[in-house]
């Protein structure tokens, strides 16, 4: 199984594909997708929309996992926040991908085994469970990894042969039911 796990962020955007075929996890890929804060929020999210997309299409994974934000202290950045998980969430739809979302705190518990680990705790979890040599940086890379970790921890029953993305779907071919603006 092929899990593209996702730490979503207007600014920051992390990911991280890990693929679990026996029992042993293995990192393919990770990054940060980032976009500038000069440019127009609607701009920024057509840009993180692209990226994201390009990762379904190279890697098409079998899970898209996506950390749910359930509080911000700050407005504007769960703005940010929420507006990035909806792309990705939206993204993995159209590339009929199965979709998983979990809390902070069920990734933390599943990853380092208590729901109030620090970032470098996770940090050092994530390096240990892919068998990494060097830490994890920056925290955005190695939250996506946790979220696929904790998607393979919450999905052990899953047939490893769960059908692949793919853009041309009968999901997208099906018909808009409002006018186009062009």
């Amino acid at each position: 199984m092929l899990v593209l796990g996702i730490d979503p962020g207007l600014s920051r955007c992390g990911y991280g594909l890990v693929r679990q075929d026996d029992n042993t996890p293995r990192a393919l890929g990770a990054g940060v997708i980032r976009t500038p804060a000069s440019q127009s929020t609607p701009q920024r999210l057509l840009s993180l929309r692209h990226d994201i997309q390009s990762l379904l299409d190279e890697f098409s994974p079998d899970v898209v996992a996506v950390e749910r934000v359930l509080f911000q202290v700050n407005v504007r950045t769960a703005m940010g926040v929420g507006q990035a998980c909806g792309i990705a969430l939206v993204e993995a739809a159209s590339s009929n991908c199965e979709i998983a979302e979990y809390s902070p705190n069920q990734v933390k518990q599943t990853v380092a085994g208590y729901g109030n680990a620090t970032k470098d705790e996770m940090s050092h979890m994530v390096q240990i469970l892919l068998g990494l040599s060097q830490p994890i940086e920056p925290a955005d890379v190695s939250d996506a990894l946790a979220i696929a970790l904790c998607h393979l921890a919450f999905a052990p029953n899953l047939a490893l042969n769960t059908a692949s993305c793919h853009r041309n779907s009968s999901l997208n071919s099906k018909t808009p039911t409002h006018p186009s603006p062009t």
